[in-house]
Protein backbone atom coordinates (compact mmCIF):
# COMPACT_ATOMS: atom_id res chain seq x y z
CA UNK A 1 0.00 0.00 0.00
CA UNK A 2 1.23 3.74 -0.82
CA UNK A 3 1.05 6.36 1.21
CA UNK A 4 0.49 9.73 -0.04
CA UNK A 5 1.99 12.71 1.01
CA UNK A 6 -1.17 15.33 2.29
CA UNK A 7 0.86 18.04 1.42
CA UNK A 8 1.62 17.17 -2.09
CA UNK A 9 -2.22 15.71 -2.65
CA UNK A 10 -3.10 19.65 -1.26
CA UNK A 11 -0.74 21.35 -4.02
CA UNK A 12 -2.51 19.26 -6.87
CA UNK A 13 -5.46 20.10 -5.08
CA UNK A 14 -5.17 24.17 -4.33
CA UNK A 15 -3.42 23.95 -8.14
CA UNK A 16 -6.30 22.28 -10.31
CA UNK A 17 -8.79 24.90 -8.43
CA UNK A 18 -7.13 27.87 -9.81
CA UNK A 19 -6.32 25.95 -13.34
CA UNK A 20 -10.08 24.90 -13.31
CA UNK A 21 -11.33 28.47 -11.94
CA UNK A 22 -9.14 30.18 -14.40
CA UNK A 23 -10.46 27.54 -17.49
CA UNK A 24 -14.52 28.01 -16.11
CA UNK A 25 -14.01 32.07 -16.20
CA UNK A 26 -12.96 32.14 -19.83
CA UNK A 27 -15.31 29.71 -20.39
CA UNK A 28 -18.52 31.95 -19.26
CA UNK A 29 -16.81 35.07 -20.63
CA UNK A 30 -16.48 33.60 -24.39
CA UNK A 31 -18.82 31.14 -24.64
CA UNK A 32 -18.15 29.68 -28.38
CA UNK A 33 -21.08 29.65 -30.69
CA UNK A 34 -22.58 26.33 -32.27
CA UNK A 35 -20.31 25.52 -35.35
CA UNK A 36 -17.95 28.22 -34.74
CA UNK A 37 -14.29 27.54 -33.50
CA UNK A 38 -14.53 27.13 -29.91
CA UNK A 39 -12.16 29.28 -28.52
CA UNK A 40 -12.00 29.20 -24.85
CA UNK A 41 -10.79 25.58 -25.16
CA UNK A 42 -8.64 25.91 -27.75
CA UNK A 43 -6.75 28.94 -25.64
CA UNK A 44 -6.45 26.93 -22.16
CA UNK A 45 -5.14 23.99 -23.76
CA UNK A 46 -2.15 25.70 -25.65
CA UNK A 47 -1.84 27.93 -22.66
CA UNK A 48 -1.25 25.03 -20.93
CA UNK A 49 0.67 23.25 -22.95
CA UNK A 50 2.84 26.32 -22.79
CA UNK A 51 2.99 26.52 -19.46
CA UNK A 52 3.43 22.54 -18.73
CA UNK A 53 6.76 22.68 -20.97
CA UNK A 54 7.97 26.20 -19.09
CA UNK A 55 6.98 24.33 -16.05
CA UNK A 56 8.45 21.08 -16.60
CA UNK A 57 11.65 22.30 -18.05
CA UNK A 58 12.15 24.72 -15.27
CA UNK A 59 11.47 22.34 -12.49
CA UNK A 60 13.57 19.96 -13.78
CA UNK A 61 16.73 21.39 -15.37
CA UNK A 62 16.66 25.10 -13.16
CA UNK A 63 15.35 25.14 -9.55
CA UNK A 64 15.99 22.52 -6.52
CA UNK A 65 14.10 19.62 -6.22
CA UNK A 66 10.53 20.31 -4.61
CA UNK A 67 7.94 17.60 -3.88
CA UNK A 68 5.29 20.06 -4.44
CA UNK A 69 6.24 22.53 -7.30
CA UNK A 70 5.17 19.93 -10.08
CA UNK A 71 2.06 18.87 -8.32
CA UNK A 72 1.04 22.38 -7.76
CA UNK A 73 1.80 23.57 -11.50
CA UNK A 74 2.42 20.62 -13.43
CA UNK A 75 -0.40 17.95 -12.17
CA UNK A 76 -2.76 20.80 -10.60
CA UNK A 77 -2.89 24.04 -12.84
CA UNK A 78 -1.81 22.71 -15.70
CA UNK A 79 -4.12 19.79 -15.39
CA UNK A 80 -7.18 22.09 -14.65
CA UNK A 81 -6.34 24.44 -17.05
CA UNK A 82 -6.54 22.17 -19.98
CA UNK A 83 -9.45 20.12 -21.22
CA UNK A 84 -8.84 17.30 -23.44
CA UNK A 85 -12.15 15.91 -22.49
CA UNK A 86 -13.94 19.13 -23.52
CA UNK A 87 -11.95 19.36 -26.68
CA UNK A 88 -13.34 15.76 -28.02
CA UNK A 89 -16.90 16.88 -27.09
CA UNK A 90 -16.52 19.91 -29.16
CA UNK A 91 -15.20 18.00 -32.10
CA UNK A 92 -17.87 14.92 -31.93
CA UNK A 93 -20.64 17.84 -32.03
CA UNK A 94 -18.81 19.60 -34.90
CA UNK A 95 -18.71 16.16 -36.96
CA UNK A 96 -22.66 15.43 -35.35
CA UNK A 97 -23.87 18.66 -37.54
CA UNK A 98 -21.26 18.34 -40.31
CA UNK A 99 -18.79 21.00 -39.96
CA UNK A 100 -15.80 18.15 -40.97
CA UNK A 101 -13.33 20.58 -41.70
CA UNK A 102 -14.08 22.40 -38.80
CA UNK A 103 -13.93 19.29 -36.83
CA UNK A 104 -10.43 17.85 -38.53
CA UNK A 105 -9.13 21.82 -38.80
CA UNK A 106 -9.72 22.22 -34.84
CA UNK A 107 -7.92 18.87 -33.87
CA UNK A 108 -5.25 18.86 -36.30
CA UNK A 109 -4.53 22.75 -35.03
CA UNK A 110 -4.97 21.77 -31.49
CA UNK A 111 -2.19 19.05 -31.44
CA UNK A 112 -0.16 21.05 -33.76
CA UNK A 113 -0.22 23.97 -31.34
CA UNK A 114 0.24 22.51 -28.74
CA UNK A 115 2.52 20.79 -29.26
CA UNK A 116 4.65 23.47 -30.71
CA UNK A 117 3.88 25.69 -27.25
CA UNK A 118 5.60 22.87 -25.42
CA UNK A 119 8.82 22.86 -27.71
CA UNK A 120 8.58 26.67 -27.47
CA UNK A 121 8.01 27.15 -23.71
CA UNK A 122 10.86 24.33 -23.55
CA UNK A 123 13.59 25.80 -25.75
CA UNK A 124 12.90 29.65 -23.61
CA UNK A 125 13.92 28.20 -20.62
CA UNK A 126 16.72 26.15 -22.06
CA UNK A 127 17.89 29.43 -23.82
CA UNK A 128 17.62 31.53 -20.60
CA UNK A 129 20.10 28.60 -18.84
CA UNK A 130 22.53 29.65 -21.32
CA UNK A 131 22.54 33.21 -20.69
CA UNK A 132 21.79 32.84 -17.42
Amino acid sequence: MSRHDPRELAAVFVGGALGTLARAVLTVLVAPEPGHWPWPTFVVNIVGAFLLGYFTTRLLERLPVSSYRRPLLGTGLCGGLTTFSTMQVETITMLEHGHWALAAGYTAASITAGLLAVAVATALVRRAMVRG
